[in-house]
């Protein structure tokens, strides 16, 4: 089996946000980062990468920053303008474009959609998501592990494969989880392991959508008349 899309170079990416409404919410925190590969159970090694503070011009609700710690007064004090740090995680992504590197993240449907709202938004060129190849733990654990009951967030999922969430609901330390956990999921399951990294793009589109309209006759199924995204990893 091939083994080259997860013991290849990854870039994890993750968001931090005022909301969970893409087209609405704004970025608060960002990060692109690299992480060697590590065993179950063990810590993941310092991330290399970047990552970026950034002040929304927009408040931050409660709720939000509850979870991720980040408050209106921290980023006025240390943020960086949207404009600026969205094209540089813009430019680090299409850098990995080029390089054919496959860019991991958690729910990637989310952060990636929420991104390009972001970079519309500043009228900042976006990395062609066309080319860009990625990899979505949250979808992958679905497909291997369909029926097991729980939680799926990225720290419960993380917990069950044995990979060690430092630093939980931080971009930096959530992505270097999220690529941690993508190596695994991909050593464990051949099904996705002997997949290569575009080959396994396109399953998880299928993949993804199949979900999607499974969940949606499952809430038609119990009088509840919700639409589920079909598409990923942009929703747009």
């Amino acid at each position: 089996m091939s083994e080259k899309w997860y013991d290849g170079p990854l870039l994890g990416f993750d968001t931090e946000t005022t909301g969970v409404v893409c087209q609405v919410d704004r970025i608060v925190q960002a990060a692109l980062v690299s992480v060697d590969p590590v065993g179950p159970g063990e810590p993941p090694l310092a991330w290399r990468g970047e990552t970026w503070l950034i002040d929304p011009g927009v408040p931050i609700p409660p709720g939000a920053s509850r979870v991720h710690g980040i408050t209106d007064e921290k980023v006025r004090a240390e943020g960086e303008a949207p404009a600026k740090a969205l094209g540089a995680i813009a430019a680090g992504l299409a850098a990995a474009v080029e390089s054919g590197t496959p860019v991991v993240a958690f729910r990637a449907g989310f952060d990636l959609t929420m991104l390009a709202c972001e970079l519309d938004r500043y009228s900042i060129a976006a990395p062609d998501w066309g080319r860009m190849t990625v990899l979505d733990p949250a979808v992958l654990d679905k497909r291997v592990d369909r029926f097991r009951r729980g939680k799926r967030t990225l720290g419960a999922t993380a917990e069950h494969y044995g990979v060690v969430l430092d630093g939980a609901h931080s971009a930096a330390g959530d992505a270097s989880a999220t690529v941690a956990l993508a190596r695994v999921i991909g050593a464990r399951y051949p099904e996705v392991g002997a997949m290569e990294p575009r080959e396994l793009h396109e399953a998880q589109v299928r993949w993804h959508a199949e979900d999607a309209a499974s969940l949606e006759a499952y809430f038609r199924g119990k009088g509840r008349d919700e639409t589920v995204e079909r598409r990923w990893p942009l929703a747009r």
